[in-house]
């Protein structure tokens, strides 16, 4: 059983790893997954062992809490947090004054002047601290809590920063209530403070970030219209989109969006499907032809039966793989997760360790609470724990958006290593449909052969000679009726058309009938040596002509192929198609490589060949008869629609018909793997530096010391400079 809930209560990585941890360590739970970004866990477990309310009650039992969506916040996280920084700021900024204002010449009123009333000036600081403390609440009672359960956070070296701080300005106090009076110039209360109002102004931040980069799949969602007409008997009513069964009718204008997928019973028009396959023309719609549910009516009346509604339609499917790739995580997540469970207690440990070193080596207590505190703030780890699943998120909503659907943190991260692209031919390469491409017509004209030739074939199933009567059709011609029809297996079809015999097929059963083929035969060969399939139709033993048919290569196969070597990845192609149609197709599309008549099984074993090599390769195919191969490969990647199957056997989807999604797909997996380690650049290289210079490094030789609100000015721009990094992903094209 898979399940995904919303956790509440998460602060930092440290939170996510402490549920992981927590959930992992239970019977029954096979792997337990947070993402922080999107604050949601994925819990695969075994229902008979473990029940949902299991889980929930260990995740309470944790200190963290499950969103069950069943009341509406009146006020998002972000703007929580905007209204807990106001309140912050407005008692902490004269504080500021208080504390601080007098070393810059700026006068304060006798009664609080520390040099007439200390203790009054003294008070007055703990009084203005106190409401920023209880503003930032949240944060003592989640940091004590991990504290007290050996899982430190974020949050607990807040909570003990600050409450050092105050711990010390309070005891300050009392020395001066007993004449102490100096020591009123070494309170720390304004540090608190401005340290609980600047950590809260980085959530804010941080929130409004976050809420940017799950931009994408809230797009997503909004795409499908909420209301939709159906006619249900003899009435046309209009009903929730979610309330359409499989089966109604559905009524969609020009203009209006189609709210479910199905398929056309009545009408011509157009749909706009870019925002699913990335495709910037029209699609046709006539009757037959399928639906996509949120793609955009253009310029016709179309009626169309439901058949996949909810859950099922192509939009819930994108959705739901978006925020799947989103919660799965890439290993390089993995070892900062591994590193922010340890990194906390060592920061707790080295701050106890400096502020004990410096009270040995001789100096005050209010020193050694410097850089205490210090130490404390300028580590917290939200950097750390920000630095890849925010990436990850943005880079799988951006690739739904162009129609790339990328199935996981660890896919995407695996994409960028790619130097091997094995390709499909048949509705990968090519277009998948075959086509006339050729008429060479004897003794008769182009119209006439296609004449006896199609009328032949209408009886036939045979996709070679429905190709034939669909560009009779298209020429507008009369066919006719065929009697004595006969089909010959793996040769062609002989038939009586207007009391003549008609034969339609390869060179075996001209033979077979002793038809003179010496008129056609150069051309009949020189179709087949450029790939297509030459028919050969002879009207009583006297040869008409010939009519090549193929499967022609996508218009953006060969592009896309150049773009793939342009970024050093090389091209090859698997088929079960024969020899000479290989070649040429291969030659046309621009790759180097073709392997030919294989089995599905045979292509399991080319590409098991190219990984013996040291390949990575990436499997493309249609994800049907392409499934184990697309299972083998390193990287599978469907090309079409979003099928099933495709889903199911694939890495990653292209909704759009065609190849070139392959380069765009490994280059954004190029683009997020660098802007990772840009990030974890930021986070680990801001605490590398950081740290010492807060225990006094610089200090002991004549420098600075690290004031803490400088420190906690530093931490919150690191989770913000991460995230902005971040966020560039969303400019990628």
């Amino acid at each position: 059983m898979e399940k995904s809930l919303k956790i509440t209560g998460m602060t930092c990585s440290a939170c996510s790893g402490r549920i992981e941890r927590a959930l992992n360590k239970i019977d029954g739970i096979d792997e337990a997954k947070v993402n922080f970004a999107t604050e949601k866990l994925y819990v695969t477990f075994n229902e008979s062992k473990i029940s949902e309310n299991e889980i929930v009650s260990a995740i309470t039992k944790a200190g963290y809490g499950i969103d069950k969506g069943q009341k509406k916040e009146k006020m998002q996280p972000h703007q929580k947090l905007l209204i807990r920084f106001i309140i912050s700021a407005i008692f902490a900024v004269p504080l500021m004054i208080i504390s601080m204002g007098h070393m810059l010449g700026m006068p304060l009123p006798h009664a609080v002047d520390p040099m007439y009333n200390p203790l009054n000036y003294a008070l007055l600081q703990l009084f203005l601290t106190i409401p920023v403390m209880i503003t930032g609440i949240m944060f003592y009672i989640k940091g004590i809590k991990n504290l007290i359960h050996l899982s430190p956070n974020m949050d607990s070296l807040i909570s003990i920063g600050s409450l050092a701080s105050v711990a010390y300005g309070i005891y300050a106090i009392t020395r001066i209530n007993n004449g102490d009076t100096a020591i009123a110039m070494e309170l720390y209360f304004e540090s608190a403070a401005t340290i609980l109002t600047l950590i809260t102004l980085g959530k804010y931040l941080e929130a409004i970030s976050k809420g940017k980069s799950s931009q994408a799949i809230k797009e997503l969602i909004e795409l499908s219209p909420k209301i939709a007409t159906v006619r249900r008997g003899n009435k046309e009513i209009q009903v929730k989109t979610d309330y359409i069964k499989v089966g109604d009718t559905v009524i969609v204008k020009p203009g209006e969006k189609f709210p479910v997928d199905g398929t056309v019973t009545l009408g011509s028009s157009s749909a706009d499907e870019s925002m699913i396959t990335g495709e910037s023309m029209p699609i046709p719609k006539n009757v037959g032809d399928s639906i996509i549910g949120a793609t955009v009516n253009k310029n016709g009346y179309l009626e169309y039966k439901a058949e996949k509604v909810g859950a099922d339609t192509a939009i819930a499917q994108i959705i739901r793989l978006v925020e799947e790739a989103q919660g799965n995580k890439a290993p390089i997540a993995r070892l900062a997760d591994k590193v922010s469970a340890w990194f906390v207690p060592i920061v707790i440990a080295l701050a106890i360790i400096a502020a004990v070193g410096w009270k040995i080596a001789g100096e005050s207590n209010d020193f050694c609470i410097t850089i205490f505190i210090s130490v404390m703030v300028i580590a917290c780890p939200c950097a750390l724990g920000l630095a890849t699943p925010t990436a990850i998120m943005i880079a799988t909503g951006q690739g739904a958006k162009n129609g790339i659907l990328i199935k996981g943190g660890d896919i995407l991260e695996k994409a960028q290593k790619i130097d091997t692209a094995v390709f499909d031919k048949t509705g990968t390469i090519t277009c998948g449909v075959p086509v006339v491409t050729g008429i060479y017509a004897v003794n008769g004209s182009e119209n006439e052969l296609l004449t006896y030739a199609a009328s032949a074939e209408k009886s036939s199933e045979h996709p070679l000679g429905e190709s034939i009567v669909r560009e009779a059709e298209k020429r507008n011609l009369e066919l006719f009726e065929c009697e004595d029809f006969e089909a010959v297996s793996g040769m062609g079809i002989r038939t009586t058309i207007k009391s003549r015999n008609v034969i339609v097929g390869n060179m075996r059963i001209m033979e077979k009938h002793g038809i003179d083929t010496k008129s056609v035969k150069n051309q009949f060969e020189e179709f087949s040596a450029d790939g297509k399939t030459a028919v050969i139709c002879a009207v009583d033993s006297i040869p008409c002509g010939v009519i090549a048919v193929s499967d022609e290569i996508r218009p953006s196969s060969k592009k896309a192929i150049e773009s793939l070597k342009s970024s050093g990845i090389e091209s090859v192609m698997l088929t079960g198609d024969n020899k000479q149609t290989a070649l040429a197709i291969a030659h046309k599309a621009g790759i180097s490589k073709a392997v030919y008549e294989l089995l599905p099984a045979d292509k399991v074993s080319e590409i098991k060949k190219l990984q013996q090599q040291g390949k990575i390769t990436a499997m493309v195919g249609d994800g049907i008869n392409d499934a184990p191969a697309l299972v083998q490969s390193d990287i599978g990647i469907a090309v079409g629609s979003g099928t099933d199957i495709a889903m199911e056997s694939a890495d990653i989807v292209l909704m759009k018909d065609g190849i070139e999604g392959v380069d765009t797909a490994i280059r954004l997996s190029r683009a997020t793997i660098r802007n990772i380690k840009q990030n974890l650049f930021w986070a680990f290289g801001y605490n590398a530096l950081g740290i010492p210079i807060a225990m006094g490094l610089l200090h002991i030789f004549g420098g600075p010391l690290l004031n803490p609100m400088i420190a906690a000015a530093c931490m919150s721009f690191s989770s913000v400079s991460v995230l902005s990094n971040a966020l560039r992903l969303k400019k990628f094209r």
